[in-house]
């Protein structure tokens, strides 16, 4: 599940790649004639669900509407909640890019930060392997 930070998105797919995962994106699906949530339904029977919560829009509430904080795309937020219901919290990793504000049904849910350092790979391999995936942590 991505926004539209393209930069994110490839790296964080061809780090799974790297890792002998294949990463379902979307748009890269074929269409068959459907629309997008036939699409998205179609291409979601996933084991695993990795997020990127990347700042590309801004918004807040009306009265607050002067202090317009980060937000990702509304398909990411509503997204992270199907997978939520289909897969289960313990199958769902947000990569959360810079200051983003996080959905406040999400609180207290522990996010890796998606840092240039590359210390998220880490983070999300563990993620990956806790699900009963089986990763070889020295491809990291």
């Amino acid at each position: 599940v991505h926004g539209h930070d393209k930069e994110m998105k490839e790296t964080v797919a061809r780090f799974l790649k790297k890792i002998d995962l294949e990463p379902i994106i979307l748009h890269e699906q074929t269409n068959k004639g459907k629309t997008i949530i036939e699409k998205f339904e179609s291409n979601s029977d996933v084991h695993y669900a990795v997020v990127l919560m990347s700042p590309d829009d801004v918004g807040n509430s009306k009265d607050k509407k002067d202090e317009l904080l980060f937000r990702s795309r509304q398909n990411v937020i509503f997204e992270l909640g199907y997978f939520f219901g289909k897969l289960g919290r313990e199958k769902v990793c947000v990569l959360l890019k810079d200051d983003v504000e996080k959905p406040s049904d999400y609180d207290g849910i522990i996010y890796i930060p998606f840092d240039e350092f590359g210390g998220w790979k880490t983070a999300l391999t563990k993620e990956l392997k806790s699900s009963g995936l089986t990763i070889d942590m020295n491809k990291i």
